[in-house]
């Protein structure tokens, strides 16, 4: 099953066992000093033990300076952190290794950001050779390759930005805004070996006013894939510039409507952004180039992930909080065990988690759980109690809501799922709790409910129905 998801590809000088990506994610598991510990490390092991083809590790910093718990690598002393998690990650599984690298500007609790505007041209020009010497040390440190982070809020997707309003030749028209990044691609390359990839992840669409969208993407990608990167990994959003600003906090770049587009939640389709990363990987094509394009944006499922890649809209596919749910995805997708992912139900919990500052880490996990359970872990699988399930649905005005008792075991979730006038079942959520609201009902229709307890492996119990009639909906 899933012939195209599980085959490898070649991006750049290296070869990927699978389409599946890890993207970066913030972890929160850094100390204030940029190191990696014991934690960072555990927590990329399972990304790799678990399957992935490709894992890109969190954003580090190129430059030196306060940046709260985040990695760096911005001087030697750095490296032996990072070959310890590069080694880890190899040493897991056959996942290849990427560090992503980033330039950012500074914030404070006021509200006041610095500006792109603000940095005078040797302070601009200083910034590609921040971005060789840190892809130098990740090559010393054994990664495969790093990605240039000019996504979101910070300096190189400000660069990009049609926001980017300076007056000199770094600013304004699309050739120079396109200036900065091509120097730091280009510095990148010069610095490293032929088997060492560089890849960059950009914005397809900046999703704020007057910031730009598809038609500019393409133009980058193609510049980036002429320059020769290994791939094009697409996102959205994430933008200081509809930043809700709370007292005392420093702006947050994921609390605007560019931040819901840059992770969205439940109430998104699925695959909501991937019209974008066809849209990019068009133009590339168009113009000759075969790049590699990842893809992303609410993508929990291998049957999901399979049809974007059947219709050419990414050559891989980002799952960032998918695999975050279950780092064992791609495993159990090979064995043929899909339907014991622990899918993500997009509830945001994890960004909720980075923007307060807290530890990442997933809402359908065990309680407590600083990883990912692994699936051999010791379990009492998830059944029902002797006196049954007890589930029962009760229509209210304009809505359902479901109950049940607690199932006995390892019981880490539920999957909730409905049928709609006779049709079949499909996945309303998962949750923790013993109880669903479904207020996306509508009058005249006839509804059913099934409800499936799951343990920490994603082993699901046996399914117990609501009613055995169906209830009318007024």
């Amino acid at each position: 099953m899933y012939p195209l998801l599980n085959s490898p590809l070649g991006i750049g000088p290296v070869t990927v066992p699978n389409r599946i990506v890890v993207p970066a994610m913030v972890t929160r598991l850094s100390g204030d000093d940029g190191f990696v510990n014991s934690h960072i490390i555990e927590r990329y092991r399972r990304f790799s033990e678990g399957g992935a083809g490709m894992v890109v590790v969190e954003a580090s910093s190129v430059h030196g300076g306060r940046s709260g718990p985040l990695l760096k690598v911005s001087s030697d002393e750095f490296i032996p952190g990072l070959s310890e998690l590069s080694a880890g990650i190899h040493d897991a599984g056959g996942a290849k290794a990427i560090l992503q690298i980033i330039h950012f500007l500074k914030v404070a609790r006021s509200g006041w950001r610095q500006m792109i505007s603000d940095l005078a041209i040797d302070e601009l020009e200083a910034i590609p050779g921040l971005f060789a010497a840190a892809a130098q040390r990740a090559e010393r440190a054994g990664f495969d390759g790093v990605e240039i982070h000019m996504a979101h809020a910070y300096t190189l997707s400000s660069m990009l930005s049609r926001r980017n309003r300076r007056r000199d030749h770094y600013g304004r028209t699309l050739e120079n805004r396109l200036r900065l990044p091509s120097l730091v691609v280009d510095a990148v390359l010069d610095a490293v070996g032929p088997g060492f990839a560089v890849g960059v992840r950009f914005d397809a669409e900046e999703c704020i006013r007057r910031g730009y969208s598809v038609a500019d993407a393409g133009q980058f990608a193609a510049r980036f894939a002429d320059q020769g990167v290994a791939y094009v990994s697409l996102s959205a959003g994430g933008k200081f510039e509809d930043a809700v600003h709370r007292d005392g906090k420093p702006l947050y770049p994921y609390t605007g409507f560019s931040g819901d587009r840059c992770m969205p939640g439940d109430s998104y389709p699925d695959a909501t952004n991937i019209w974008m990363a066809e849209a990019v990987r068009k133009e590339v094509r168009r113009r000759g180039f075969f790049t590699p394009i990842i893809g992303a944006g609410k993508i929990s499922t291998a049957s999901l992930a399979e049809g974007v890649l059947e219709r050419g809209a990414a050559d891989l596919v980002g799952m960032a909080r998918g695999l975050l749910a279950d780092p064992y995805m791609p495993l159990k997708i090979a064995d043929g065990r899909a339907d014991e992912v622990v899918r993500c139900i997009y509830c945001n919990v994890c960004k909720s988690l980075d923007e307060n500052f807290k530890t990442v880490v997933c809402y359908l996990w065990p309680k407590g759980a600083l990883h990912a359970p692994r699936p051999n872990e010791a379990r009492a699988a998830a059944i029902w109690p002797a006196s049954g399930s007890g589930v029962q649905a009760e229509p209210g005005i304009g809505d359902v809501r479901i109950r049940w008792s607690a199932a006995e075991g390892d019981v880490v979730g539920y999957d909730v799922l409905r049928s709609e006038d006779d049709g079949p079942f499909e996945r309303l959520t998962s949750c923790t709790r013993t109880a669903q609201l479904d207020n996306t009902v509508v009058a005249g229709r006839d509804y059913r409910y099934l409800v499936i307890p799951y343990d920490s492996s994603g082993a699901r119990g046996e399914p117990a129905f609501a009613v055995e009639g169906a209830i009318a909906v007024g």
